[in-house]
């Protein structure tokens, strides 16, 4: 004997709330804005600031962990 077809019954309150669900967009098109020659100079400039800094960026040493020693000898 083999399963009979039944059309799939749909909850009530899953009908109720479907008028508020809403169609997603699949796809998004965004493209950057149009920079003028001075606003490209400038970001070229920044971007190049940014990566003199971080060449020459030193992190000064953690804490923590003599900060954690000494808790414990108190």
């Amino acid at each position: 004997m083999g399963k009979k077809d039944k059309p799939k019954k749909i909850s009530a309150k899953k009908e109720r709330y479907m008028k508020f669900r809403k169609e997603k967009p699949t796809m998004l098109t965004m493209s950057p804005p149009e920079l003028t020659d001075e606003q490209i100079r400038e970001r070229r400039q920044d971007e190049q600031k940014i990566g003199e800094f971080w060449r020459s960026y030193r992190r000064p040493p953690q804490r923590f962990v003599s900060e954690r020693k000494a808790r414990s000898k108190r």
